[in-house]
């Protein structure tokens, strides 16, 4: 007899691809998929007992300007907010994908939901100039929900892909960003010195020379 359908979660349902996969990512850039859906649910509940938090990953690239498909929520929290979100929601909609995990599971959506530690290195996890910020001093609110500021999100994403090469696509996910928000050259300044040389070589392998000068 059978137990019922299977639980598929969504980033499964996107790496078999097909007709389902296509409609999800057409959903997805009309902002009515379950990432988005996931994503708002998840926001609100965090407002709600003042867990600070900050969007990072695929939504925060979108949220600055850069529509990219994501099959997850990345968000970044401090040690004593990721025990609240536990403590406090596991089991009200959200569960553990596997017993000592700090993710979670939106089980409405099936969507998973990370969240990387205040003070974690973002890449290969070892000590370096970037770490993941406070949410409370690197937050800036897009129509509702805080994300990670523009600068913060590229020198996370350039740190990764710099120290991890399972973690290419963060390099790739900059010179995105660069093509989509036309940033100059000069944007470098404004990076911490840890990942300029990176976003440089980034910027004019992008870039004709004729632009350069």
């Amino acid at each position: 007899m059978s137990s019922g359908p299977v639980d598929i979660t969504f980033d499964e349902r996107m790496r078999r691809g097909g007709d389902a996969a296509v409609r999800e990512a057409c959903r997805f850039f009309m902002r009515d998929d379950k990432v988005y859906d996931s994503l708002r649910r998840i926001a609100k509940r965090l407002t709600e007992p003042r867990v600070p938090y900050a969007v990072a990953g695929g939504m925060a690239l979108v949220a600055h300007g850069y529509d990219r498909t994501t099959d997850g929520v990345y968000i970044i929290v401090r040690q004593d907010g990721l025990d609240r979100i536990h403590a406090e929601l596991e089991g009200l909609g959200y569960v553990r994908p596997f017993s000592g995990s700090k993710q979670l599971k939106d089980t409405t959506s099936s969507v998973r939901i990370e969240f990387p530690v205040t003070g974690q290195f973002p890449g290969d996890g070892k000590p370096k100039p970037i770490a993941f910020p406070d949410p409370t001093h690197a937050a800036v609110e897009v129509e509702g929900i805080n994300y990670v500021r523009l600068t913060t999100l590229l020198e996370l994403k350039l740190a990764s892909g710099m120290t991890n090469t399972g973690r290419l696509r963060d390099l790739a996910d900059v010179q995105d960003l660069i093509r989509a928000l036309k940033l100059p050259r000069s944007f470098v300044d404004q990076l911490d010195p840890y990942v300029r040389s990176q976003f440089l070589s980034l910027w004019d392998a992008i870039t004709p020379e004729s632009d350069q000068r």
